[in-house]
């Protein structure tokens, strides 16, 4: 039996007491509220599936007769990208800083989770009953209906006053250990997001209108949320390199550094607002800059202690080993993504292709979190065998859908559309197509196993093995 097993295995006769660096995970309503933000989250990514399905019966002859609206691809595209991302990650977030913060301002916490729920449900339904109108903005795409905006709105809302909560109580956690200051940071970077919305909002005269719209609306707030997203999937990366007994190889002090610096370019965002107008091409490219050179600035050495730790631990056995699995596959959808996004110097699907590679990298390390979370907040702990083979199918079938978005991308093939391979004769561009194809479809499997395990575990009898 492998060291890391041993560890794990010691744990199996005692309820949990804690995450890693001091994230308690406490058996109050805290805990009840890290519960429910994780049922929101896993139910975005159950409803994003299902539009995900939707998508290709939309573009299926004969069945897309049946759809509620004329351009329900599209329409079905916005839905699943909000909740697929938004949605899903700051869902996560919220059940993070619910455990992270102490037992105070409960009802704020509360009111924060019905609103969000809320929005998230009426964005849901707003499809088939709504008016449609979709707009393929970047970061937050919409239905440019009051139907959708009202659930956007009240999915923000609920998160402002879930960010309130945990800045007001920050300063009763601070100090708590790496991970705990890596969720200070992620929290900090959201607050400056929604006030980046909100100054957009202020700014933009009213003459402005359709995509242009929320082009600039969401444009610096969408940037400085890419930050929120990577600082979640590193505090991931600390929990699952613990968890595995192989700790990433930094000191908490340099871990804490890095933290900063990966929240310190969000600290820039006002002074942009400050310094030029937000429909102006130096704001464009000043935020653009930011995410891209800022947000890399702590990712080399997280990287790489990711890397080694997955190599100390590659002889994991039993329940280790999902989370060994969703580390390793994390780590390379988001190297990957990086590298795609070196290559980006035109307008093409080379740019989902980055895009897609890093978010995805996001999401498995969230998912692998979720393994790791399930038995400590009450609930089964998930089946290793297949959680262990999950992230690498998920992994391999994105590796092979970003694969083919990029060598498309360098045959001419123009993102945001529907049928990229219109009028393109190119063999290697159909072959391309072809390969993102294939690999969405593994994806697809990969993401269902993975809400088939977290139902699974939710609807066993609980227990409290965290073995």
């Amino acid at each position: 039996m492998s060291r890391a097993t041993e560890s794990l295995n010691t744990t199996a006769a005692r309820p949990p007491t804690g995450l890693l660096g001091g994230l308690a995970v406490p058996d109050d309503e805290r805990r009840g509220l890290a519960r429910a933000w994780l049922g929101l989250g896993v139910f975005a990514l159950i409803a994003s599936g299902v539009f995900s399905v939707l998508l290709v019966l939309s573009r299926t002859p004969q069945v897309a007769k049946l759809m509620p609206l004329t351009d329900f691809f599209h329409v079905a595209l916005v839905v699943h990208v909000d909740l697929s991302v938004l949605v899903w990650f700051l869902a996560f977030a919220g059940a993070l800083w619910s455990l992270h913060g102490p037992p105070v301002l409960l009802r704020l916490g509360r009111a924060a989770l019905a609103l969000a729920l809320a929005g998230t449900a009426i964005m849901v339904l707003a499809p088939f009953f709504g008016g449609g109108g979709p707009l393929m903005a970047n970061y937050i795409p919409v239905l440019d209906e009051p139907m959708f905006l009202s659930g956007l709105a009240a999915f923000g809302l609920g998160i402002a006053l879930l960010v309130l909560r945990t800045m007001a109580t920050a300063v009763l956690t601070a100090g708590r250990g790496a991970a705990g200051f890596g969720l200070e940071a992620a929290v900090l970077a959201t607050a400056i997001a929604l006030a980046a919305l909100v100054w957009s909002y202020v700014s933009l005269p009213r003459f402005i209108t359709g995509k242009d719209y929320y082009e600039l609306l969401f444009w610096g707030g969408g940037h400085a949320l890419q930050f929120t997203y990577a600082l979640l999937m590193l505090v991931a990366w600390l929990v699952l390199a613990q968890a595995i007994d192989a700790p990433l190889a930094l000191p908490e002090r340099v871990t804490k550094l890095l933290f900063v610096l990966g929240v310190g370019p969000v600290l820039l965002v006002p002074g942009v607002y400050i310094l030029h107008d937000v429909r102006s091409g130096e704001f464009r490219g000043l935020m653009t800059w930011l995410m891209q050179f800022g947000g890399a600035l702590p990712m080399a050495p997280f990287m790489l202690a990711a890397g080694w730790s997955c190599w100390r631990a590659r002889r994991l056995g039993g329940r280790a080993r999902p989370l060994h699995a969703a580390l390793l596959a994390s780590l390379a959808l988001f190297s990957v993504g990086g590298v795609f996004g070196l290559l980006i110097t035109e307008s093409s699907t080379l740019i989902p292709a980055h895009y897609h590679g890093s978010i995805v990298g996001v999401t498995l390390a969230l998912m692998g979190l979720a393994y790791y979370l399930l038995p400590r907040l009450g609930y089964a702990a998930p089946d290793s065998r297949a959680a262990a083979w999950q992230p690498l199918v998920y992994a391999a079938g994105q590796l092979l859908h970003i694969g083919g978005l990029a060598w498309a991308g360098g045959h001419g093939a123009q993102r945001k559309v529907a049928d990229a391979v219109a009028g393109v004769a190119s063999l290697e561009h159909q072959i391309a197509m072809g390969v993102m194809g294939l690999g969405g479809l593994i994806a697809i499997i990969g993401g269902l196993l993975f809400l088939i395990i977290v139902l699974r575990a939710v609807l066993a009898p609980k227990r409290c093995d965290v073995a």
